[in-house]
């Protein structure tokens, strides 16, 4: 394989979450007086940190969202990921191979800390994850597009950005990669693969990743 480090973005990627998460979130803003579908939720949010979600609600009607807001989001996402959150299929498959054949891999994500353990809990494969091989947006100044999360992992992993390889599905997440440095593979399990433009290749199976790498036995 070319490269010395694998970095998965986790909602959607890992864990099948961005339904969930998003209807969620389209219905919260909506009862707080910002009609939002949840196709522009996925549009305007997928893949982000919830900063962005502030930062673009204030931006268009000039009113800031409630003080707990962030609380209450994460305790409606907790409760369903609890109930219905699954890997997304093949996942384990992925990492299985990536662990016999000793390549290292690391997540990235735009959430917190907690909702990545909460939901890696409720999905059943937070036994693939050592604590060390986690980060979040919150360890970094500014979350996707900027490609700090990106770096900020690859230097605590040791590895130079240029033999990284970044697996993402959402535009923002792509974005961040390249500007990063680093090639990075399109998951199109939400996103068709137009939306992710700058990717090198994109796939629609997760199990399709290991051929991509150049890992079949």
């Amino acid at each position: 394989m070319g490269y010395d480090l694998v970095i998965f973005d986790n909602d959607g990627v890992l864990v099948d979450s961005e339904p969930l998460a998003n209807t969620i979130l389209a219905g919260y803003l909506s009862e707080l007086g910002h009609p939002t579908s949840y196709d522009e939720s996925l549009r305007d949010y997928m893949g982000g940190a919830v900063h962005r979600v502030h930062d673009l609600v204030l931006e268009r009607t000039g009113q800031r969202l409630p003080e707990d807001f962030d609380e209450k989001l994460h305790s409606r996402t907790f409760e369903a990921f609890a109930r219905e959150l699954r890997p997304v299929p093949g996942v384990e498959e992925v990492l299985g191979a990536l662990t016999a054949h000793g390549i290292a891999y690391c997540l990235a994500s735009s959430g917190s800390h907690e909702r990545i353990r909460v939901g890696h809990r409720a999905a059943g494969i937070d036994g693939w994850f050592e604590e060390e091989w986690i980060f979040s947006s919150q360890d970094v100044g500014r979350g996707k597009p900027a490609p700090d999360l990106f770096l900020h992992a690859a230097d605590r992993m040791g590895v130079e950005p240029a033999r990284c390889v970044v697996v993402e599905d959402s535009p923002l997440g792509v974005e961040a990669a390249v500007a990063a440095g680093m090639d990075v593979y399109g998951f199109t399990g939400m996103m068709p693969a137009d939306r992710l433009a700058g990717a090198k290749a994109c796939f629609g199976e997760m199990k399709d990743l290991i051929r991509l790498l150049g890992i079949e036995e």
